[in-house]
């Protein structure tokens, strides 16, 4: 598959690898989003990368020597008792600026603890004659060595990169994709490169997620799993509230009572998986960041979505090799699971850029009870709120992942709906449909998944 995105930073550690003086390059994230990929792209012919190993501090010092010999020859004959002398015998033998990549730090660090320290008090002298780069899946502990205050090692890197997933229109480039297949892989296999690489060989989706997700052979079966054994303790108990958050226990109350302990409980582990990525809290738009009442979770990778929402379920089935009952599964919620995303992607898009020659500040969705035109109070739902930077106009969006739809009827409903706001007493109301297909007649307002697909994290396009 070939390289895409990832512009930025890759022009930062090329900056970083090739300035005056040497400097410390910090580079973390999730498993599977090409961390190495993009220091190995970056890194030149004279520049040694090692990925370290579990195994105990000395032996990663001599597999490390050697790989350091083959730019400083003999470099392994001798022994290191410590990682000070190793990393200030490489000082010594440096003659041209050159870059050491430390790939998986976490694991040296797990056995050898005085790590950190020796690389501060290296970095501290100002000798050093060589680029550091570091690298590491484990969030909490890359955080920790560099972004906790109490740690060693903080405000000593130059360049700190957090890779996150790229972002929706490169899964189409990558994988030559129109515009609602982009939107329906990414609701699968979100922005994580390798992903993308282990679908590209199969000529369908389906096949894809057969062969590598839907078996118990294949290589993302246990996926998850080993994304937790990074970062998580109790790996148990945070698969159990991936799974009923999936299965749409949503509130805090909700989540604990199926858990069968008490809400105070669950702070913590659902704090951590926010952290992570994994999970995200939801407010309605306007709602203060501190109300926990309204407050909903949701699972905010696709493809942790997508497992615990239909693997997990179905592991007895796809244990013993019987794929009809998980195909009929996902064939009967397949778009109903895709119009989540197509809502998110939505907000997203709107978020920060121009529609009809007006820019957005964040959107949400809205949800709660309003008084309606009988001042009887009713529940309703807006997918897309946001209002405009001058604070003079709110953008009300419908999201629709379905066919022949009437794009007049639905605006009306739209801004019947967006009428019952508080809001709406101080906004001029901009109504837009997000439609998946053109609508049965021409409402005027309407975005599509092109439209979508298109936005570069600068803008979209406008109105049709």
């Amino acid at each position: 598959m070939r390289f895409v995105d990832r512009t930025d930073e890759k022009a930062r550690l090329t900056a970083a690898f090739t300035g005056q003086k040497p400097t410390l390059t910090v580079v973390y994230g999730r498993r599977r989003l090409g961390k190495s990929t993009l220091i190995k792209r970056v890194l030149g012919g004279k520049d040694v990368y090692y990925l370290a190993d579990r195994s105990d501090g000395s032996h990663q010092r001599m597999l490390i020597s050697r790989v350091l010999a083959w730019a400083f020859p003999d470099f392994d004959k001798v022994p290191y008792p410590d990682w000070e002398s190793l990393l200030r015998m490489v000082n010594y033998r440096t003659r041209e600026p050159f870059t050491l990549c430390i790939d998986e730090l976490p694991y040296l660090v797990e056995q050898s603890p005085e790590l950190p320290s020796v690389l501060q008090k290296l970095v501290d002298e100002h000798t050093l004659r060589y680029n550091i780069v570091v690298c590491g899946s484990s969030q909490q502990m890359m955080y920790g060595l560099f972004l906790d205050a109490t740690a060693p090692l903080y405000g000593r890197a130059d360049v700190i990169l957090n890779l996150k997933p790229l972002r929706l229109p490169y899964v189409g480039e990558a994988l030559g994709l129109d515009a609602v297949s982009a939107i329906e892989e990414y609701a699968v296999w979100g922005g994580v490169p390798r992903y993308w690489e282990l679908r590209e060989p199969h000529n369908s989706l389906g096949d894809a997620l057969w062969h590598n997700v839907l078996s118990a052979n294949g290589i993302l079966y246990e996926e998850p799993s080993k994304l937790f054994q990074d970062d998580v303790r109790d790996i148990v108990k945070t698969a159990t509230i991936m799974s009923y958050v999936a299965a749409g226990a949503c509130r805090m109350s909700e989540i604990a009572a199926r858990c069968g302990e008490p809400a105070t409980n669950l702070s913590r582990p659902l704090k951590k998986l926010i952290d992570l990525k994994y999970l995200e809290r939801e407010l309605p738009w306007g709602a203060d960041e501190t109300n926990t009442k309204k407050s909903l979770y949701r699972i905010a990778d696709p493809f942790m979505a997508f497992y615990f929402r239909f693997v997990v379920p179905n592991r007895s089935f796809i244990e013993l090799g019987r794929l009809m009952p998980v195909e009929q599964e996902i064939d009967r919620h397949f778009h109903e699971y895709v119009s989540v995303w197509w809502e998110k992607l939505c907000r997203d898009a709107v978020t920060g850029n121009s529609i009809g020659g007006r820019v957005y500040g964040t959107a949400h969705r809205w949800w709660g009870s309003v008084l309606n035109e009988q001042n009887r109070p009713e529940q309703i739902e807006i997918d897309v709120v946001a209002e405009s930077l001058d604070k003079r106009f709110l953008l009300v969006g419908e999201c629709k992942w379905t066919t022949q739809e009437n794009g007049t009827k639905l605006t009306a409903q739209l801004l019947r709906k967006a009428s019952l706001l508080p809001a709406a007493r101080t906004h001029t109301i901009v109504p837009v449909l997000f439609l998946k297909t053109t609508p049965t007649d021409d409402a005027g307002n309407t975005l599509f998944p092109a439209d979508i697909v298109c936005f570069s994290g600068e803008r979209i396009i406008g109105k049709r």
